[in-house]
């Protein structure tokens, strides 16, 4: 495959073709990714907002499950795309948002990222804080700082550990490297090895298996199962959404489509429910050993009196979320700022910006209640992904036949200018399938009084990201039926 010919202000080093000869990554390098990226406290984490809502332990493990073989699926098809081409997300979304249209998902995209990363850097430095705390109990107090709601000491971890994210940032992509290849197994020890001691401490795994799901008959929530068991599943699609669109960044450096497809397929859902599996069964066995359900895993090792095992468990801790941090939440944001203005801003440069917005979003409130995490971050923002991931779909597999001008997609005057470097039916089926979504999310950040909107608008919302992607989908095809592009330069 040759190089493209292209303008120089669409193009820098990160955002070119990846060679051939650089697409070295097998199935086992995607497998690992994905174990390396699932497996984070987030996910051990997760099943607690669905087991707090009533479902029981089986429930919540499948539902995750559930909904990481449903991303899968647009993952996989936008992958494509990468492998084939060799080309980044931001390029990628050029053929259907156009050449200057692409910044919109680009940004999108970016934003969520921006969210994420501060929500893992707050993990991170919320771990430091809490272990930091049992040598120097001083750490443990301290008034909340008026509209922050967090204390000094915690705010001093928290931008401490997101230092250390900045400076890996600033030494290169390439210093992650290492830290990934021991990252993944290091965390599935500590799980495994946090299972086998909850397991003998509590005698089994504790009431939490045992206990009923609320939706069954005779219990508080009877009959109300699909009510909760639909948005919560639109949750689990949303936990992974960001990825099944940027998915081209990694994907093309794969050697071929099967070794994307049988890595991805291996390493995503099953990771995702094992280590949700993991998080239940310790959670489960807390409320025997210590008569409280403890679902922060770094509540449980708090507690551990061994200060050779709390020093341990903070420096993998960190290290793990250290490398989801770097792989899962600045790869794409780094390339999506850098495609706004590719000569200006570098891959370090758009990292850094993903770093101080992180910031500014204050995370620990994007966390701080269960039902907000799912109702207000999670299908929040897939209103917003999936209808992306609609259009891209449409316009790879059902407009072109997964056939791209490579060129074209560098030239700032070719096929894929549109309107003034703007895809007008992209948008318009964009804006069109993320609007019935506005009003149920409105009434969840409590913008408008739920009394005011009918209930079947905010059932709507409870599956935003499949009303999104499936609205966005048909809308695109029927705007390009009504005005046809041209598809390839040969045509």
């Amino acid at each position: 495959m040759h190089q493209p010919r292209h303008d120089d202000n669409l193009t820098n080093a990160d955002l070119a073709p990846v060679p051939l000869e650089k697409r070295t990554w097998n199935w086992w390098n995607y497998a690992a990714l994905w174990v390396s990226m699932a497996a984070c406290i987030p996910t051990y984490m997760l099943a607690s907002s669905l087991i707090d809502g009533g479902m029981n332990w089986w429930q919540a493990v499948l539902t995750i499950f559930l909904g990481n073989a449903i991303v899968l699926v647009p993952m996989l098809l936008n992958a494509h795309a990468g492998t084939r081409y060799g080309i980044p997300f931001p390029v990628y979304c050029r053929a259907s948002f156009g050449i200057l249209g692409a910044n919109v998902p680009a940004l999108l995209r970016a934003f969520v990222a921006c969210g994420w990363f501060g929500i893992q850097a707050w993990i991170g430095g919320e771990a430091i804080h809490k272990i930091l705390s049992i040598f120097i109990p001083a750490f443990a107090g301290g008034t909340p700082i008026g509209g922050l709601g967090i204390t000094p000491s915690q705010l001093g971890c928290f931008l401490f550990f997101w230092g250390i994210n900045m400076w890996v940032i600033h030494r290169g992509i390439h210093t992650i490297r290492a830290l990934l290849s021991i990252k993944a197994p290091l965390l599935i020890i500590l799980g495994v090895a946090l299972l086998v001691w909850a397991y003998q401490a509590a005698g089994g795994f504790g009431a939490m298996f045992a206990r009923p799901s609320a939706f069954d008959p005779g219990q508080p929530k009877a009959g109300q199962f699909l009510a909760f068991f639909i948005p919560g599943l639109t949750g689990m699609i949303g936990f992974w959404a960001t990825l099944s669109l940027n998915i081209p960044d990694f994907s093309r450096y794969a050697r071929s489509q099967k070794d994307q497809i049988v890595g991805q397929s291996i390493g995503l859902p099953p990771t995702m429910a094992l280590y949700s599996f993991i998080g239940v069964a310790v959670t489960s066995a807390t409320a025997v050993i210590y008569g409280k359900t403890i679902w922060d895993p770094v509540d449980v090792l708090t507690r551990f009196t061994n200060p050779v095992v709390l020093i341990v468990a903070m420096l993998a801790l960190c290290i793990a979320t250290l490398a989801t941090n770097i792989a899962a939440n600045v790869v794409s944001p780094a390339n999506d700022f850098a495609h706004l203005a590719p000569k200006k801003i570098s891959f370090r440069t758009g990292g850094f910006i993903t770093g101080i917005i992180g910031v500014l979003m204050m995370p620990w409130k994007l966390v701080a209640d269960p039902s907000g995490y799912i109702f207000t971050w999670l299908i929040g923002y897939s209103a917003l992904l999936g209808p992306i991931a609609g259009i891209m779909i449409a316009d790879y597999f059902v407009l072109r036949g997964r056939h791209l001008e490579l060129d074209e997609l560098y030239r700032t005057n070719g096929i894929y200018r549109y309107s003034k470097g703007f895809s007008l039916a992209a948008l318009a089926a964009f804006v069109l399938a993320v609007l019935p979504n506005l009003p149920g999310f409105l009434v969840h950040i409590k913008v408008v009084d739920g009394a005011n909107i009918p209930d079947w608008l905010e059932t709507l919302y409870q599956q935003a990201w499949f009303v999104g992607f499936g609205l966005a989908f048909v809308l695109y095809i029927v705007f390009r039926k009504i005005a046809p592009v041209k598809i390839s330069t040969t045509a």
